[in-house]
């Protein structure tokens, strides 16, 4: 896996890369965000209205050949926080296609936020800009043991089902938060490796290009890959 280290330009980064997270209300998508950009945690829950996001810079390293260190991108994240309520579904999928990859959470708590995991990639089939973008499974809350309903051999055979990476992982003490997005970030900057054209992926721009960069009124992006 790439490693991620923090850096605090304010006009020094090689791409900016948009993440979306999805997943029914309350499973800690906000709380999840908030651990990993801030490092902080609240048990309050209070519902994101509509769509949200936060940001973060990071230096992406590709490992080398025989485990040397690799080429090094600085990356500015934009990580989206999108209401998990139906009544909003019209407006955050509006945003699916701008975004390069997917992190989908659940509650290991919930049983129906798991159940509902196919729903959400039924979703992503239908609105992102491919029909196989980069998606992370996360098994949220995972500090709430007494509290579990969905067993981690369960929660791996759903994943391994749709060919996702899975993690379990905790917004309140911050298990595994950073390492389901660098392993997204690894796939996503695996793809741009491989598209012959990489200003035809969504939720990318490079620096040079958010220069001169103007959105189209649908918001829309095409992968070429």
């Amino acid at each position: 896996m790439g490693d991620t280290t923090p850096t605090h330009g304010t006009t020094d980064y090689d791409y900016l890369i948009k993440f979306l997270t999805l997943g029914d209300s309350g499973v800690g998508k906000t709380s999840f965000l908030h651990q990993y950009v801030d490092n902080t945690f609240s048990s309050k829950f209070i519902s994101t209205v509509g769509i949200d996001f936060k940001e973060k810079r990071v230096v992406h390293r590709v490992p080398g050949i025989d485990g040397a260190v690799g080429k090094s991108n600085r990356i500015h994240l934009q990580l989206w926080d999108t209401a998990g309520q139906e009544r909003f579904r019209s407006l955050t999928t509006a945003f699916f296609r701008d975004a390069m990859g997917f992190l989908l959470l659940f509650d290991l708590t919930n049983e129906q936020s798991f159940l509902n995991i196919q729903n959400w990639l039924s979703q992503l089939q239908t609105h992102a800009y491919c029909e196989n973008p980069d998606i992370v499974l996360c098994g949220n809350k995972s500090d709430l043991e007494d509290h579990r309903c969905i067993s981690d051999e369960r929660a791996r055979e759903t994943a391994e089902k749709f060919g996702l990476p899975y993690f379990e992982t905790s917004a309140a003490n911050g298990q595994n938060v950073a390492k389901s997005i660098e392993c997204l970030l690894d796939m996503v900057m695996l793809r741009m490796e491989s598209c012959v054209d990489k200003s035809q992926l969504p939720g990318i721009r490079s620096k040079a290009q958010m220069n001169g960069y103007h959105m189209d009124e649908a918001g829309e992006g095409g992968c070429g890959c």
